[in-house]
């Protein structure tokens, strides 16, 4: 009967291998979903173009352009939310952007923006990067002469 415990040894033994490559696995495909993660917020925020794009950025964003103009009939929400004087209280995120492009990257813009998402502040950079306003240079936004 020897043959029998060595083949139940044996079986135990490939049985435990089994289990430490199923826990491995799980290991390193929880790694591996981090690292595409930090993959794609380091592409977001580098200097360098971009190595390839994800779904979300191919998509048109001017197909729901019409759908917010069908609200004709209603005014806006920021023309209901204007101050009666004319004037802001506060500098707008957009006019706050543009005074400190002044040899600032994008990161130190967005910390300076209390309250502000960093994402709305590079919205805020692209248009008036768009518009002239904004120079890049190494890295670095400079407002244009």
């Amino acid at each position: 009967m020897p043959t029998l415990d060595e083949i139940s040894k044996e079986k135990r033994r490939v049985s435990e291998a089994l289990a430490r490559l199923v826990a491995q696995r799980e290991k390193l495909a929880a790694q591996l979903s981090e690292l595409e993660a930090t993959e794609r917020v380091l592409a977001r925020y580098s200097k360098g173009p971009r190595a390839r794009t994800t779904a979300s950025a191919r998509t048109p964003i001017a197909a729901t352009k019409p759908a917010a103009s069908a609200r004709s009939g209603k005014p806006s929400r920021t023309e209901g939310a204007k101050p009666a004087g004319g004037k802001r209280g506060s500098p707008s995120l957009s006019d706050q952007v543009l005074a400190l492009a002044s040899g600032k990257t994008q990161q130190e813009i967005a910390a300076v923006c209390k309250g502000a998402r960093p994402n709305h502040v590079g919205a805020a950079i692209s248009r008036h990067k768009r518009a002239g306003r904004i120079e890049e240079r190494d890295g670095k936004f400079y407002a244009a002469q």
